[in-house]
């Protein structure tokens, strides 16, 4: 008779190859008789892996009858179609855990269970989490995920390089004049003062801070002084002012390991940085808020957990553990997240954990001010499109306004607010 330390062995022999194209029944062969098993399909990076096994080491440890099998992919662009393919070959993750950008495609096409039947199960009560969360993953009304974290936007700085350079840290109330001041003076031949990736993703905060909108009827990032005014701001500080890398240098080293390497002062990036930092960076470093245009305005990084199919007692009690003050702080401790639960997030165990960085609270700082991108069910094709000509414009390859043109053209009768 197999023993569950070996099932559990055998089940986590098998976690990297889950996303493989093997078929989930040759994948499963040999781990016969063993415990209730849940799916959970996750992306992430090596140090986001660490943190959910963490996770579900607590809870298997708690329900020792219930196994967690992990579809994990590195990509968030490659883990996209494998569930695509997942849910076609009707082998649904029984959680997945999903940005609310990529949450409606999937509501759409009938591939997910929406939460608010389960409310109760899953002991989610709305007064203890952020509204926010809650109405990013609110669909059709229906509550359609689970918010697993409230994180947004920031800029992680490398505080020895502004040492170096004899610059103070961000301050609260910065604005992009005080921040491109910063950038240039610590631009050397070797080091940058910035780096952000070209995308619609990452403008849009900016675009609302200039009074500006991603979304007008039917248009998407339409014709405006102040969208143009977001637009030049954000591309010049490649085009004109050098202070971030340029395609060529993008193209030889992604700025997320450049700035890990100690070759960028400042990132833009979300909570999901945060492990990854805590593991390779050998530097000084923390985190600012953004910095301000004509008015403060951040964007939700949220993240939830989806059901992939009509869930079991096990999986109910696999979200219940996750949203948990239990399973929140686990999480929160691994750096990963910025809990989505008001009692933990505003609390020393995440707020003072003894670990960078050491403003945490920036990242609450900012919830007031928050927005979301539209929900639809094709908005990442839309924000793709959108984003191809941004990077067209942050490389000097076309203007600002030649570059709004071109969304306009390329945007056509979309209907985002079907």
């Amino acid at each position: 008779m197999r023993s569950k330390l070996q099932d559990a062995r055998c089940i986590r022999r098998l976690h990297i190859l889950l996303l493989v194209s093997l078929p989930f029944s040759l994948i499963l062969l040999g781990c016969q008789n063993q415990s209730s098993t849940i799916s959970f399909a996750f992306a992430g990076d090596v140090a986001e892996l660490a943190a959910y096994q963490t996770l579900i080491n607590a809870f298997e440890q708690a329900h020792p009858d219930i196994e967690i099998e992990i579809r994990h992919a590195p990509s968030r662009q490659d883990f996209q179609q494998k569930l695509v393919t997942m849910f076609d070959a009707n082998q649904p993750p029984d959680v997945v855990l999903l940005n609310y950008r990529r949450m409606a495609r999937f509501a759409a096409d009938g591939d997910l269970q929406p939460v608010t039947p389960h409310l109760s199960q899953i002991d989610l009560d709305p007064d203890a989490f952020y509204p926010i969360a809650l109405q990013a993953f609110t669909w059709n009304d229906e509550l359609w995920c689970a918010p697993q974290n409230i994180s947004s936007l920031v800029v992680y700085y490398n505080q020895d390089l502004f040492d170096a350079a004899g610059q103070p840290y961000p301050q609260p109330n910065w604005t992009w004049d005080d921040f491109l001041r910063t950038a240039k003076a610590i631009t050397t031949n070797e080091i940058y003062g910035a780096a952000i990736d070209p995308g619609l993703y990452r403008l849009a905060p900016f675009v609302w801070q200039a009074n500006g909108v991603l979304v007008d009827g039917d248009e998407l990032l339409p014709e405006s002084a102040e969208n143009l005014a977001a637009l030049t701001w954000f591309t010049e500080l490649q085009t004109v002012h050098n202070v971030v890398p340029n395609a060529l240098a993008a193209q030889s080293l992604p700025a997320d390991e450049r700035f890990l390497s100690g070759g960028v002062a400042m990132i833009f990036e979300s909570r999901r940085f945060t492990p990854i930092m805590r593991e390779v960076a050998d530097f000084d470093w923390d985190v600012a808020l953004l910095p301000q245009g004509e008015r403060k305005a951040g964007i939700l990084h949220s993240d939830g957990y989806c059901l992939g199919q009509t869930p079991s007692a096990e999986t109910l009690m696999f979200v219940r553990f996750a949203l948990s003050e239990q399973g929140q702080q686990i999480l929160a401790q691994t750096g990963r997240t910025v809990p989505s639960r008001l009692a933990i997030a505003e609390s020393d165990r995440f707020l003072n954990d003894g670990q960078l960085p050491m403003s945490s609270h920036v990242w609450l700082d900012e919830v007031s001010t928050l927005q979301t991108v539209p929900l639809h069910p094709n908005w990442l094709q839309f924000e793709e499109m959108a984003s191809t000509e941004i990077e067209e414009v942050f490389y000097g390859r076309i203007s600002p306004i030649e570059g709004l043109d071109q969304i306009q053209i390329q945007s056509g009768n979309i209907q985002i607010n079907d």
